[in-house]
């Protein structure tokens, strides 16, 4: 079992978020009505600002990397561990992506992987240093923005 430290946990909220956009960029592609490929690109830009906002804690955060075999290997370990792992993995996107093919179920899938992404960050804000918990909540209520409108949207679709 691999033990992290805050900053690996901050890490991984870093790589969800870049997870997240591209998979928005990819349901404006799938979506028939202009006001879900709207809804779309606008959820791609704020997990990009999302994934700035991470980025932005891990620089300030000491970071005790384990020793390495070579450059960069323990960042290719945590980057493979969420990718396979945790919210929008590459595990999903090869076998959820398949089964995507238009508005209802991407809507679908990024209403559970909103979830997800909200019960992660709830976790790992307790895991933060209290001067950096503000960060986490603002997303936290961003995420279940997301969430809301992306539920409106199939309410309104019909789906």
């Amino acid at each position: 079992m691999a033990v992290f430290e805050a900053s690996d946990i901050v890490e991984v909220a870093v790589r969800i978020e870049e997870n997240g956009a591209h998979f928005y960029r990819y349901a404006v592609q799938l979506a028939g009505k202009e006001e879900t490929k709207a809804l779309f690109q606008r959820l791609a830009d704020e997990e990009v600002r999302h994934q700035r906002t991470f980025a932005e804690i891990l620089s300030g955060m000491d970071r005790n990397v384990p020793p390495e075999g070579y450059d960069g290997e323990y960042a290719a370990y945590l980057h493979n561990y969420v990718d396979n792992r945790l919210v929008f993995t590459t595990e999903a996107f090869a076998g959820e992506l398949a089964k995507i093919r238009d508005e209802a179920s991407a809507l679908d899938f990024a209403i559970t992987r909103e979830l997800d992404a909200i019960h992660y960050y709830r976790e790992m804000r307790d895991l933060l240093p209290a001067d950096r918990r503000a960060a986490i909540e603002q997303i936290i209520t961003e995420e279940k923005g997301h969430f809301k409108r992306l539920s409106e949207m199939k309410k309104r679709l019909g789906c």
